[in-house]
């Protein structure tokens, strides 16, 4: 996939399902400490964790866009479809998995925003099949995929946050 169209995909893609579908999910349900219809000053404070969450987003994007000159190219392991490349510089110097940490921070954030408990019981589900499904299958695809290397980076790399091992 040419890299253009791959982020052009992501810009779009990425903040639909993260703004459109938090908002239509917190219409299901009761909006604590919202007043008149409008957000209380408690629930804008989760707009920080929102912008938190893509800024992380985009920094991780642009890690990708570098590291891609020629296009995005994934190959099909076993266990996970993998980048032709490793990622360990930028926001990938500090945790193995930088952009699920920015679905955190925008996921939380809206949870606050909205003040949401439907929006908080979905994130506690999808966060019960990310951890322990999603995450391991694609560290055994990168494994597969980058050996030594990839095992060198989670040694050295924070599993999800903190300050690099060297």
């Amino acid at each position: 996939m040419p890299r253009w169209l791959g982020m052009a995909l992501h810009i779009v893609a990425f903040p639909a399902a993260l703004v459109i579908t938090p908002w239509a999910l917190s219409l299901l349900g009761d909006r604590h400490g919202w007043v008149l219809g409008r957000p209380g000053n408690w629930n804008l404070t989760g707009l920080f964790l929102v912008a938190a969450g893509f800024y992380i987003f985009f920094l991780c994007m642009r890690e990708h866009f570098i590291a891609a000159p020629d296009g995005w190219k994934l190959e099909r392991t076993r266990h996970y479809p993998t980048p032709a490349y490793l990622l360990s510089g930028g926001p990938y110097r500090y945790s193995c998995n930088p952009m699920y940490l920015g679905d955190l921070l925008i996921w939380l954030g809206w949870i606050a925003f909205y003040g949401s408990v439907v929006l908080g019981s979905i994130f506690a589900m999808a966060a019960l099949f990310l951890g322990p499904v999603i995450v391991p299958r694609e560290e055994r695809g990168l494994e597969a995929r980058f050996g030594d290397a990839y095992r060198d980076f989670r040694r050295t790399t924070p599993h999800w946050l903190g300050k690099p091992r060297r």
